[in-house]
């Protein structure tokens, strides 16, 4: 930045920190003729801070954030770097200099930073890979997908080998034109029995307790590793593709216990992993929604085991996505929810979907498809089946 830019910007600062004294000041006089001063100055203090949060981001930083406010957590986090500070170091026995231009110093270094951080993700590159799953589940989610792939608005999709249409959706997939070989969708948690395997499928939690059981962990490795290498077998044939690249239905290839049966089947190449940043200028209903329908939960989950297996792909060569989104907000990317994913992704990231027309579940419960029976008889596969379609093709 050069010098006239600088003291520009310098002007701009002083003048957001002046409007933010003088609300301050407004609102402690105003509340202090009938609250106590220990209760009137920090409500004044927040509201000067949402003052000089949003000043901040609409003119002084104007340049790097492009006139939009800048996430909610940077007004958290000044608000409370200035309530520590300002508590603490009257104890220090600070001197007065210190106590008057600490917090300003404090507040010129968040808000500096809050606007490099807003500028780097305005200038990243690229846009995520559209990804869906569940191609072989069913013809109306076999139906989307292919419509949406062959309109360029879907990069890849993932194939569920043991679903009651993969032959044709396999086949349909591969005469597009344009498109990503297919990743193998590993299912362990429904569907068919596979052949000695008691205990398959199982639930996600099973699985997962499954692995932290001495007891039961020998016995349910050697299942799940005959359950991957079929799968593995079947997907080939159905693909002619030798090199695999693999995910899993509900996410369960990250379990540990299955990434390592996954891990020593030399055929796959990539593994997809779920680190989902979380996605700013959101609702706070939409963040509510994502408490209660465990959205929140299941991010925590995902993310913990992201981190546990990103080592593990490293060690043994195999490649995998940089970021994600698709777990916070399952079965719900639509709207504000999808442009908030798109715009916290770029270049080598990967947008999941599940897109479909309707379905017939009464097929889906037969061939023991239970849970995507019920996720998938939701309006909310077409709301993202209509939402996918509204956007620019890639390319």
């Amino acid at each position: 930045m050069n010098l006239p830019a600088a003291l520009n910007r310098l002007v701009r600062y002083g003048a957001i920190g002046l409007l933010a004294a003088v609300v301050h000041a407004g609102v402690l006089m105003g509340l202090g003729s009938w609250l106590p001063l220990s209760l009137a100055n920090p409500i004044g203090f927040l509201t000067a801070s949402v003052a000089g949060y949003l000043g901040h981001a609409l003119v002084t930083f104007r340049e790097e954030t492009g006139g939009r406010r800048f996430p909610r957590r940077w007004l958290l986090l000044q608000y409370a770097v200035n309530i520590s500070v300002c508590s603490l170091l009257p104890l220090l026995d600070a001197p007065t200099v210190v106590l008057v231009f600490t917090p300003t110093v404090l507040n010129a270094l968040i808000w500096n930073r809050a606007a490099r951080v807003v500028l780097h993700q305005r200038q990243r590159s690229g846009c995520p890979a559209i990804h869906a799953d569940d191609l072989g589940l069913d013809a109306g989610v076999d139906s989307a997908i292919l419509e949406l792939a062959e309109a360029g608005r879907l990069t890849s999709a993932s194939l569920l080998v043991a679903g009651p249409t993969a032959p044709s959706a396999a086949a349909a997939w591969q005469s597009l034109a344009n498109t990503q070989p297919l990743v193998l969708h590993l299912c362990l948690t429904e569907g068919p029995q596979p052949q000695d395997c008691p205990d398959l499928p199982a639930g996600f939690g099973d699985l997962l307790l499954g692995s932290l059981r001495p007891a039961k962990r020998h016995a349910l490795r050697a299942q799940v590793e005959t359950a991957v290498q079929s799968q593995i077998h079947r997907f080939q044939q159905l693909t002619g593709q030798r090199q695999i690249h693999l995910d899993g239905h509900q996410h369960v290839h990250l379990l540990p216990l299955v990434l390592e049966v996954v891990l020593e089947q030399r055929e796959i190449v990539w593994v997809r992993t779920t680190a989902e940043p979380l996605p700013q200028g959101l609702p706070l209903t939409l963040w509510i929604k994502a408490l209660n329908n465990g959205g929140l939960l299941k991010w925590l989950v995902l993310q913990s085991l992201t981190w546990l297996a990103r080592r593990r792909l490293t060690h043994a060569g195999i490649s995998s996505n940089r970021r994600f989104a698709g777990v916070l907000f399952t079965g719900q990317m639509a709207g504000v929810a999808l442009e908030a994913a798109q715009e916290s992704l770029g270049d080598g990231d990967l947008l999941l979907a599940h897109p479909a027309a309707p379905v017939s579940t009464n097929q889906l419960m037969q061939r023991h498809f239970h849970r995507s029976a019920e996720f998938f008889s939701s309006p909310w596969r077409q709301h993202e089946w209509n939402a996918l379609k509204a956007r620019v093709p890639h390319g």
